[in-house]
């Protein structure tokens, strides 16, 4: 799927794009808020300045994706791959990224706070001068991560409970116990 049909559907009201092909996708700075890109292919795909506020990339591919700067707050991103992907000063406040892969990641000035970063792979990641206040770190080692500067303030290590809610776009949530 070309990124202009994607974008012409989106302004029609389509939401649903699951199992998409977008490879080098140029979504830059577009405005995708609730989007359902579940096991989505964006992978090289240019997704800076982005909202997606509310998406679900649940099990996406976003290898090398460039999402620095974007807006993903409450999104779910369980499962996503996101190696070696940019998401340098981007907004995940309240995310849920429980089992992603962002080993080699780019997460400097990250917003993570309350993000949901159970059984996170960050080998490898930057995480230099992220702010992970409040985020549920529970089966997440950090210490193969870059870690300089980054605010772990009320942090919690304690297992959270993943439950799959009804909705359309089959939201993942979480709460600690």
């Amino acid at each position: 799927m070309k990124a202009i049909k994607l974008l012409s559907q989106y302004r029609q009201g389509k939401l649903n794009f699951q199992g998409a092909s977008l490879h080098s996708a140029h979504l830059k700075a577009a405005d995708l808020t609730r989007i359902n890109l579940t096991r989505a292919d964006l992978s090289h795909a240019d997704l800076s300045n982005t909202d997606l506020s509310g998406a679900c990339l649940q099990q996406a591919n976003l290898t090398n994706s460039n999402l620095s700067n974007s807006s993903l707050v409450g999104a779910n991103l369980s499962e996503v791959n996101l190696i070696a992907a940019d998401l340098e000063n981007a907004d995940l406040r309240g995310a849920d990224l429980s089992g992603a892969d962002l080993r080699c990641a780019n997460l400097h000035k990250a917003d993570l706070c309350s993000a949901n970063l159970t059984d996170v792979d960050f080998s490898g990641t930057d995480l230099t001068s992220a702010d992970l206040t409040d985020a549920k770190l529970a089966g997440t080692d950090i210490s193969v991560a870059e870690t300089k500067g980054a605010n772990l303030s009320a942090a919690s290590w304690e297992q959270c409970e993943r439950k799959q809610e009804s909705t359309s776009h089959h939201w993942v949530t979480w709460s600690g116990r």
